[in-house]
């Protein structure tokens, strides 16, 4: 069964990072309403069943197509997987920067903020550490090509497995993630196979989605996901089971809006945390809703939808530089962009 393509883009691995991005903004959403509350609600149990392949998904994804632009010349190749992504984390670590700098200032005074904002640069700052940290991927894998793939991969594992704990979330979280993004890069044939396996077979892809659904809850519940081993097993097979789920809703596209939130997923990893933030301080002042579960889940949709009414309010004016790279900051000329096959890690908004 062929894939299913929109304007060249694969649709189940745009579903695929709808599903990711969502579950990101939920986990900061949750998370953030139940430490300014001082308790938990039901999203709470979402967020944790999700969390053992909620980020090795994203990863997984992002290493997905590294194949097809691995062998271009270095200064493309930086252009593309690094220079595009720091663009992006120096302009939104400074607006973020913008809108906490007062709190920040309250409490330690400027000269804190002038030292978290210089820390910023070596250790990434807030949500953002997600696209600090794809770059030194890419140019590490590039660079370590002619290395044996088992044995890059097995080290990835091993420094997974090991749960390296530093202080300081590149080294941290480069061991923890590694394996991820090298295994979309080595094993991308294998997971197109899967899907197309699901696709071909939706019954038996939704019966297997079930059985790991349940072992997944399970470990979960019990303690285990967090554990070595443990969390690198339920991070690979939770990795295939969301790009299985992708596979199912992309074969009849059956939730278009999920799939244009995975088109635009760096859209709303960037611009999230503004209307998460105003609308969680809106829904725990006013009181109208008490429950925070549901307060949770509107939160979450404030920050998805937030950050798309952003980008549609700025796209076709001088702010559009928010979310596309200006040509001023491209090392090789644009339109040769368009001349590559597409690249579906995170990508500017088009």
């Amino acid at each position: 069964m062929p894939t299913q393509t929109h304007d060249g883009r694969v649709d189940w691995v745009d579903y695929a990072k709808g599903f990711c991005i969502v579950f990101v903004v939920m986990m900061h959403s949750v998370l953030g309403v139940e430490a300014a509350a001082g308790q938990n609600g039901w999203m709470n149990h979402v967020v944790e069943f999700a969390r053992p392949f909620r980020m090795p998904d994203f990863f997984m994804i992002s290493g997905l197509f590294l194949a097809n632009v691995i062998d271009r010349d270095w200064r493309t190749y930086l252009d593309r997987k690094v220079v595009h992504f720091f663009y992006f984390y120096l302009l939104w670590t400074a607006i973020q920067f913008a809108f906490k700098a007062p709190g920040i200032a309250a409490e330690g005074g400027i000269h804190q903020v002038i030292h978290m904002y210089l820390v910023s640069f070596i250790d990434p700052f807030g949500t953002l550490w997600f696209i600090y940290l794809l770059p030194i991927f890419f140019v590490f894998i590039k660079l370590t090509k002619r290395v044996p793939w088992p044995v890059l991969w097995l080290l990835g594992a091993a420094m997974e497995i090991s749960h390296v704990e530093t202080g300081w979330m590149i080294p941290d979280e480069f061991a923890a993630r590694f394996v991820y993004v090298y295994t979309g890069y080595i094993a991308a044939r294998y997971i197109f196979a899967v899907t197309a396996w699901a696709q071909a077979r939706p019954q038996l892809g939704m019966a297997a989605l079930v059985v790991w659904g349940v072992v997944n809850g399970v470990m979960v519940k019990a303690g285990l996901a967090a554990l070595p081993f443990y969390s690198l097993a339920l991070g690979l097979v939770g990795a295939a089971a969301v790009a299985t789920i992708a596979s199912l809703l992309a074969l009849h596209d059956v939730f278009k809006p999920l799939r244009y939130c995975g088109r635009n997923s760096i859209v709303i990893y960037l611009a999230f945390f503004l209307p998460m933030a105003a609308s969680r301080a809106v829904l725990l002042k006013t009181h109208v809703i008490n429950d925070i579960g549901t307060i949770s889940v509107l939160v979450t949709a404030a920050g998805v939808i937030g950050s798309l009414l952003l980008f549609w309010a700025v796209r076709s004016t001088p702010l559009n530089f928010l979310f596309e790279r200006p040509a001023l900051f491209w090392l090789t000329p644009k339109k040769e962009k368009a001349e590559k096959k597409p690249e579906f890690t995170l990508q500017p908004a088009e």
